[in-house]
Formats: structure tokens, sequence, C-alpha cells
């Protein structure tokens, strides 16, 4: 077709009109004049860079997820224009060398084991932020971010108690030793509950490596993102976060499902399963 075209081309430089050219090289008049067009990405590329935006971490296949919850899209085509608009950031991190490291008291069910922790950050004005991060570790769920400026056992055991009353107490609450003070009262709150404590032994954050990659998310997704003049701020923008990466940020751990979704899924299909009473 292309060799046909090129031939009415040359006719016609040479003096053939187009119509006469066409029938001598047996070629249609609409098909000599077709211009292919190529498929108009822009739109999607506008898509593509607005999610990278607002979520200056992700990668393509994240984004493929985001998008194909609205739209059907083929992951190598988000693919193809994320490496054309080069938006892919690399990343090169160290190896270690992994010594044997023995199995960890792993949940099972959601509310099986929470995990609690702090991650330090600052103010504008530089004053310290202490922002206290907890977990469902079976579903990934943030149940709680809470910033400000000071550590108490009053505020750890306040925002568990108001935990407890949403989804109900856990059989497990992973955490450090932290300050002794904290840790003391709060182990005697459990007690009161009936939860029993998993603590992490000094120098072994691999321990509760669920709860360190949740700090890291909410460190490189928000803390290192946003800068915060108050308190106040520092608290809507991490409950927005929390609410984000419960309801809408896929779990590459969870199937890139989110940990919300995650967990409907898995009361549905215990739902599904089998009385082992009926019939005996």
């Amino acid at each position: 077709m292309t060799e046909q075209r090129d031939a009415v081309a040359f006719l016609v430089a040479g003096g053939v009109s187009v119509p006469r050219a066409c029938t001598l090289v047996d070629i249609a008049r609409s098909t000599f004049r077709y211009v292919a067009q190529p498929g108009d990405d822009s739109e999607l590329l506008a898509q593509i860079r607005e999610v990278a935006v607002r979520n200056p971490r992700y990668g393509y296949r994240r984004i493929s997820v985001l998008l194909r919850r609205t739209t059907r899209i083929n992951q190598k085509r988000v693919r193809r224009l994320w490496r054309q608009a080069r938006l892919q950031v690399q990343r090169v991190r160290r190896r270690r060398v992994r010594s044997l490291r023995p199995a960890r008291f792993a949940a099972a069910y959601p509310g099986h084991i929470w995990a609690y922790d702090f991650v330090e950050d600052a103010l504008a004005d530089g004053r310290p932020l202490r922002i206290l991060t907890v977990m469902d570790e079976f579903t990934r769920e943030g149940l709680a971010i809470d910033a400000a400026l000071t550590t108490s056992a009053e505020r750890v055991i306040g925002i568990l108690t108001a935990l407890v009353a949403q989804h109900g107490a856990p059989a497990y609450l992973r955490s450090d030793n932290g300050a002794e003070f904290v840790a003391t009262a709060v182990q005697a709150w459990l007690a009161q509950r009936g939860v029993q404590t998993l603590y992490i032994e000094k120098g072994k954050p691999w321990q509760n490596g669920k709860e360190e990659r949740f700090n890291g998310t909410v460190r490189d997704e928000c803390l290192n993102v946003h800068q915060f003049y108050s308190v106040a701020e520092s608290c809507v923008r991490l409950s927005t976060f929390r609410q984000h990466y419960n309801q809408e940020r896929p779990h590459s751990s969870l199937g890139y499902l989110t940990p919300q979704a995650f967990k409907a899924a898995w009361f549905e299909a215990q739902a599904k399963q089998p009385d082992p009473h009926i019939g005996t």
C-alpha cells in the first residue's frame, strides 16, 4: 500500500492528475489521501501527571491501579506514557546482607494484633512534633495518626481508648518499650482490658516490621511532602492522609487492594465458609 501511494505521488509530481494517477496505479483516491492519525494520549497523560503530582512516590503500576478504577486502561500504555514523559524516579538502594531471623508472632485476622509507635518530625518553626501511629497488622489499616508536641501516657491511652470503643479491643498490642513511664501506664491499662503485650527487643526494629513500613510510608508520602506550620494543620493533613491510605492507596502487600477493601474481602470470604458445626 505504501508503494502504491508513493507511485501516485510520483505521477502527480510529474503533472498527472490525482484521479488519473490513482486509476493507473489501481488505488482508491480516499486511500491515497488518507493520513494516519496517531492516538491522542494527551488526556491520559494529563491524568497520569495529576496522580503523580498528588502522590509523588507512586510508580506506574500503582497509578495504573488507580486509573483502572474509573477507566478501562492497559498498564502497558500507562508505562509507555510514564516513561515517555520521564516521570519515573530511579532509586538505588544499598543491598545488605541479612542474617537469619526467627519468625515472629504474626496476625491471623483483623483485630488480632495492633501495633503502635512514634514518628518524630518538626513544625516549620523548629518545634518537635511527636506523631503517634497505630495500625492493624493483618489488614495494614492505619487506625490512628495523631500529632502533638509531647509524648505522654495519657495521650497514648486516650487514643487507644477511642480505638477500642470504635473497633473493639485487639488480642495483642505490639510496641517497643519506649519511655518507662509510658510503657508502665499503657501496660496496666491493657491488662485491665485483657489485651496482651508483644514487646520488641531493643535494637531489633524488624520485629515490628509492618508498623515500621507504615511509619515509613507516612514519612515518605506525607511528612516529606508537606511543611506544617501548626499542630492543628498537621492533624488535618495526617487525618486526610490516613483516609487516603486506608481507602484509596493500593497496597502492594495486599495484592494492590486498599486496607479497607482487603478487610471487606476477608470478611466476605469468611462468611462463605461452611459452618463446621452444621451436620455434626
